[in-house]
């Protein structure tokens, strides 16, 4: 009968089992490979990043596509331009003209008959303006009335009165002929029509209606990434960026950036100080000077989606898990530090971005 154990007397059918050679080597195998992987967990170094969702965007303002509007209420007359063709700047895109036909030959004509008529008037006040001269002589020689001389000075008032009311209603002619003048839509800037609002061909359009969108061709590129608040006090400018473009193949490790394919550098331009209304920050990235380029114009172009990850310390896998598992932020040890020292925490963080 074989040995058993004590503390197994009273269980006889447990005692008497025996588990195979095979069973031992395998919990031997699994209790030695969680060892194995707890301590490479402690003892692996992971950069640790913060992930973050974009799209490719033009660094200068004056570079991003721009929306052509009707300068005056009409309907569209001619097009100039079709769908994708390059633009100059300066050339005409669409040409909108008046519901009225004969607008501008009218204007024309009351403009010539507000002219006729200021040449009246300033006529007019030019001989009161002699009776106020002669009058008041004749008034200091006893020949006239004080009436009558105030009578050719109220002249000469009603007379400048009626000047100013006839040039002020020129200008607002001209001002009417200058806006008909600019029925012609000219490009803004060099670029490729994009977006023709082909709805305004027949239909009437009031001012400030988009008749088209002037896209540019050649612009100096940017990555605009909205990253969670939970990780953007690691987003600090100078931070290294690695990017994975729409449609560009590539394979990332996030916490092992040399291992990564097909990825491109940037780093942290800008921060915005506010979040979106959907609770995410901006970060601006521009390309990494002294790093490979990125992709031409035709493969990454303005709009495309992007995936960043912008890098930070260098801590242990086993430290990252955790504090991914915790939901903490990725500063929280140098932050914990720095509280449990007295020390400003987004002083220590300035002084480590610096260092890098």
């Amino acid at each position: 009968m074989p040995h058993r154990p004590e503390h197994l007397s009273h269980f006889h059918t447990l005692a008497s089992l025996r588990p195979p050679r095979l069973t031992v080597a395998i919990a031997w195998m699994i209790g030695i490979g969680v060892a194995a992987a707890v301590a490479l967990l402690f003892f692996t170094p992971w950069v640790q990043t913060a992930q973050g969702q974009g799209q490719v965007a033009a660094l200068d303002p004056e570079d991003r596509a721009q929306d052509v509007s009707a300068l005056v209420p009409g309907r569209v007359e001619r097009w100039y331009v079709q769908d994708g063709q390059h633009v100059d700047r300066g050339d005409p895109i669409a040409r909108v003209v008046d519901v009225d036909p004969n607008l501008l030959s009218r204007l024309a004509a009351e403009r010539a008959q507000v002219q006729a008529e200021i040449a009246a008037v300033q006529q007019a006040r030019a001989v009161a303006t002699i009776d106020v001269g002669r009058t008041g002589q004749l008034l200091a020689e006893g020949l006239a009335a004080r009436r009558d001389y105030e009578q050719t000075q109220i002249k000469v008032a009603e007379a400048g009165a009626k000047l100013a009311e006839a040039r002020a209603k020129l200008n607002r002619i001209d001002v009417q002929l200058n806006r008909q003048s600019a029925q012609v839509v000219r490009a803004p800037r060099d670029g490729r029509i994009q977006q023709l609002n082909a709805a305004a061909g027949g239909a009437l359009v009031s001012a400030g209606t988009t008749l088209a969108v002037v896209a540019p061709e050649r612009v100096e590129r940017a990555v605009e990434l909205y990253v969670d608040g939970r990780d953007v006090p690691l987003a600090r400018p100078g931070r290294p960026v690695r990017l994975e473009f729409e449609g560009w193949p590539a394979i990332q490790f996030s916490g092992w950036p040399a291992i990564a394919q097909g990825l491109f550098d940037g780093r942290v331009r800008t921060i915005d100080p506010s979040a979106s209304p959907d609770g995410l920050f901006r970060v601006l990235v521009e390309p990494a000077p002294g790093k490979p380029g990125w992709p031409d114009h035709r493969f990454v172009r303005l709009g495309g989606k992007v995936h960043g990850w912008i890098q930070g310390e260098t801590v242990s896998a086993g430290y990252e898990l955790w504090r991914q598992l915790n939901d903490f932020p990725l500063d929280f040890g140098q932050r914990a530090a720095a509280s449990a020292k007295g020390e400003d925490p987004n002083e220590i963080a300035a002084k480590a971005g610096k260092a890098k």
